[in-house]
């Protein structure tokens, strides 16, 4: 039988998987000696075995009890004890940090007797024991019991009106503790449970449950995280700041989790529990003032941030109480911070020498970097600021305001822009927070729910706007100077300075972008594209894999050799067929004989071998992979029912060309044309496209070798699916080729699964292979992504069935496999064999570590998301 429960002194940081973040940080803190109050954690095995069976496992009763037992021993007093009780914290802790996704109750422990012996224990101070127990109802009552939160909160703001919770006399808070007792009796027909031990209980079931709970799953959908990790659950004694002026609650980083600068930064309140800092309740002070409240603990705090930061290596986000002068720590663990403050940090602790370039790559990641490129608002342009808040999580968010989560999920399935404006935000506006290009709140600071969820996404986030009056009820926010914002009103939130403008504000590239685009650096962001381009320029030194782009016109390709590519992975051909040049395209299809049709070729041929010179010349002395054409030629005609409406009312004046073109229309037609006559299929069907195409290439390479270029291109032949195919064009090509005096590799995309199956034999005719994971996918699911993706992938995500939809991101156990497969027997047949990819695939972070892990020779993708992968292309190396 599996141990399930560990004590905090047998476990350790390493443990993540099996304690979960916050269980495995505790045991390291205890372990280093720093004033942890004592605890055991419940492993996420537990978790795992209690979801599938839907009951507690057996085994897990006793060892809880056993370790309560220990914890009760140690503390000297039973849990609830009438006249001196133990209380204790019940917390969830996942692998990982899901800030605010899952339960936590505090208090456990208390009930109409052992209140008065809390309120002993704390020197006769009532208040401070029944602030305790109403605590406990309400959290219990809401996680628990599954009572909505607003019922409680109703309540409260009744008796407080005005003032703030912690000015509520003991009186007052003795009678909030019968009106909640009466609304757990009214809504569950039970009376609150004074047992402490089921208590304890029925908290740890609910943190299991949790996990499953819409706001988490919708959260680990969002960071990619595992469903089946499940979570550990954390049961700690009680330490409390809600006894006074003398205690009190805070959050601190070990180094400012926005910008990465060094010194002291975080929010502390006295006199509240943990939970009233996240909320964003009540508005903090700076972690500085503490120095002034409490010297002594606050000296102490600072010895502790600089020991664990040295001992972990890393920024540092500490949780932690005061009581009576007493500093307790409460969690730490490896702190969320902005992309920018991401690779400030890692220069930042190479400089120390606390680790090396290869860590620092590590430690940012290509969605990081994918955000710095994002655009900034126009320092120069006119704007209206009507407010200033914390800035929270930097970006330019622009929108309309909405007040709650439901219209801004609403309004954001149609493609409108929404900021979502809360006085606060708890774990329900998930959804909200996700639909929203930006969030502003009028409470809470930086390390408030709203300011600590919408970093860890990269979202833009403002908190602590307190000049601003919200009323959600009346869906209108009023700002100073009389200044009144409506739902659907459009407001402009900068996330870098924590300002609110009226109006939308217009957006510049950002400063990484200006970088990459060899524009230099200038102002405020000198420092983090000097940490971007060390890391960049390490990142380079140390992958393996190449990386290219697609790009179709040359204007394209310079863009993406300014932004590092090393060579064109797929240039489409048919793009160069749209707008003007369309006509040409409906006189091949319309052409009667082989005379008209190759009159037809002539005409493009001229028009393909400038647009090819002019992307060999962007490209000179780098590979450029020519996808001859690839879609069936019907998409280049007009509208059939568009067609048939003009020609019908047209009648006996429509005009020839227009009745040929619906005639070739109806000819054409597919049932499915993703699979019908496409790639290879219409080179071979139509005798000369290919052969133009190839000419076309060949006879640019000649101008450009004339010109003293550099040029190499790759011919490659699309949706091939037996040898013979390639074996056809391959010779026609070749003979080309030779005619023009020109080299060029000749290859194909593995695209077709039968491809991928028989990549052996296929490998015989091929120089090269690159994966067209786009039609590649659809093909191996039996997908039509035009229909399947707003049919039914959000039901999908919803049930699990995909972590992410493999459009985004490799499937490595059914496209991956196919891709593997391809890899191993095309190398086996041709050792030298040139393996790349070339759908969008090639940008993604985790596909472009998968194309490492299988040996490809490069990705290729769109030229803005180069820069990323060449940065995971190093992280991959890095891997360990």
């Amino acid at each position: 039988m599996p141990k399930f429960v560990y004590d905090f002194t047998e476990g350790n940081k390493d443990l993540k998987d099996l304690l979960g973040g916050k269980g495995a940080n505790l045991a390291e803190m205890t372990n280093l000696g720093l004033p942890v109050p004592p605890g055991f954690t419940i492993t996420t095995e537990a978790c795992r075995a209690y979801l599938a069976d839907g009951a507690v496992p057996a085994g897990l009763d006793g060892e809880i009890a056993g370790h309560l037992t220990a914890l009760e021993s140690a503390m000297g007093r039973r849990l609830g004890q009438a006249d001196d009780p133990l209380l204790v914290s019940v917390r969830s802790g996942a692998k990982f940090s899901m800030p605010g996704m899952m339960e936590t109750v505090l208090n456990i422990g208390l009930n109409d007797e052992s209140v008065h012996g809390l309120a002993k224990q704390a020197g006769g101070n009532d208040r401070f024991a029944w602030d305790s127990y109403r605590r406990l109802i309400q959290m219990f009552g809401k996680t628990v019991l599954g009572i909505e939160g607003d019922r409680f909160e109703e309540a409260l703001d009744g008796v407080k009106g005005d003032r703030e919770d912690f000015e509520l006399t003991a009186g007052e808070l003795q009678s909030l503790v019968e009106t909640f007792k009466g609304i757990v009796r009214e809504e569950t027909g039970k009376d609150f449970p004074a047992d402490p031990r089921e208590q304890m209980r029925l908290a740890i079931n609910a943190v299991f449950d949790s996990w499953n709970a819409p706001r988490a799953i919708l959260y680990r959908r969002q960071e990619r995280i595992p469903a089946d990790l499940g979570t550990a659950v954390n049961v700690c004694a009680m330490v409390f700041g809600n006894v006074g002026m003398d205690s009190g609650t805070g959050v601190a980083f070990t180094r400012d989790p926005g910008s990465g600068q060094q010194g002291v930064y975080g929010d502390y309140l006295q006199n509240a529990q943990g939970e009233d800092v996240v909320a964003g309740i009540r508005n903090t002070v700076p972690l500085q003032d503490l120095e002034r409240i409490d010297a002594g603990a606050y000296r102490e705090l600072l010895s502790i941030m600089e020991r664990l930061e040295n001992h972990y290596l890393d920024l540092c986000d500490i949780e932690f109480t005061v009581e009576r002068g007493k500093l307790w720590m409460l969690q730490t663990r490896v702190g969320k911070r902005t992309p920018g403050a991401a690779f400030r940090i890692a220069t930042q602790l190479v400089d120390q020498g606390l680790i090396d370039l290869d860590e620092a790559v590590r430690r940012v990641s290509g969605d990081q970097l994918a955000q710095l490129m994002f655009p900034r608002f126009d320092g120069g342009s006119g704007k209206k600021q009507i407010a200033k808040g914390m800035n929270a999580s930097p970006g330019a968010a622009v929108g309309k305001v909405v007040f709650t989560s439901e219209r801004a999920v609403e309004l954001a399935g149609q493609g409108e822009d929404v900021i979502l404006v809360r006085r606060e935000t708890n774990p329900d506006d998930l959804s909200g927070m996700i639909a929203a290009k930006g969030v502003l709140t009028s409470r809470g600071g930086k390390t408030s729910h709203a300011a600590v969820v919408a970093r860890g996404m990269g979202k833009t986030c403002v908190c602590g706007a307190e000049e601003l009056d919200v009323s959600v009820g009346e869906r209108r926010f009023t700002a100073p100077g009389g200044v009144v914002v409506t739902e659907g009103d459009v407001i402009s939130i900068d996330g870098t300075t924590g300002a609110v403008y009226l109006g939308e504000v217009p957006v510049v590239p950002s400063a990484v972008v200006e970088y990459f685009e060899g524009g230099g650096t200038t102002g405020a962001d000198d420092d983090l594209v000097r940490a971007v381009d060390r890391l960049m320029a390490h990142a380079d030194s140390v992958r393996g894999l190449g990386v290219w782009a697609n790009a179709d016109t040359a204007e394209d390709a310079a863009r993406a050799r300014r932004f590092g590519a090393q060579g064109v992975g797929l240039c489409r051909t048919e793009h160069m067929f749209l707008g003007e040049r369309r006509q040409l395209v409906e006189d091949l299809i319309l052409a009667e004989g082989q005379e008209r049709r190759q009159a037809a070729l002539d005409a493009l041929e001229p028009l393909q071998r400038d647009d090819f010179a002019e992307l060999l010349e962007a490209m000179d002395g780098l590979p450029v992979t020519i996808r001859l054409i690839d879609p069936p030629l019907h998409e280049f005609l007009p509208d059939f029912v568009d067609l048939s409406v003009r020609v019908a009312l047209a009648g006996d004046d429509a005009t020839e060309r227009d009745r040929r073109l619906l005639a070739a229309v109806k000819r054409l037609r597919e049932q499915n044309p993703m699979l019908g006559l496409r790639g290879v299929r219409l080179g071979l069907v139509i005798p000369g496209l290919f052969a133009m195409q190839v000419r076309a290439i060949a006879e640019a390479a000649r101008i450009r070798l004339d010109q003293g270029g550099d040029p190499h291109p790759e011919i490659m032949i699309p949706l091939v699916g037996a040898v013979q195919e390639l074996e056809q064009v391959r010779e026609e090509s070749a003979a080309i080729l030779r005619e023009h005096g020109v080299e060029a590799l000749i290859g194909t995309m593995i695209e077709v699964p039968r491809a991928a199956l028989t990549a052996g034999q296929i490998a015989e005719a091929a120089d090269f292979f690159s994966f067209g994971t786009n039609d590649l996918t659809q093909m191996a699911w039996g997908f039509s992504r035009d229909d399947v993706e707003a049919a039914f992938f959000t039901r999908y995500l919803d049930l699990g069935i995909f972590g992410v939809s493999p459009f985004e991101t490799i499937d490595r156990d059914g496209v991956g496999r196919l891709m593997r497969i391809a890899a191993e027997e095309g190398r086996r047949s041709r050792p030298d064999l040139k393996l790349g990819i070339c759908g969008e695939h090639g940008g993604d972070p985790d596909s472009v570590h998968f194309c490492h892990e299988i040996g490809l020779d490069y990705v290729s993708c769109s030229p803005f998301r180069i820069p990323v992968a060449r940065l995971e292309a190093a992280r991959a190396a890095l891997a360990r």
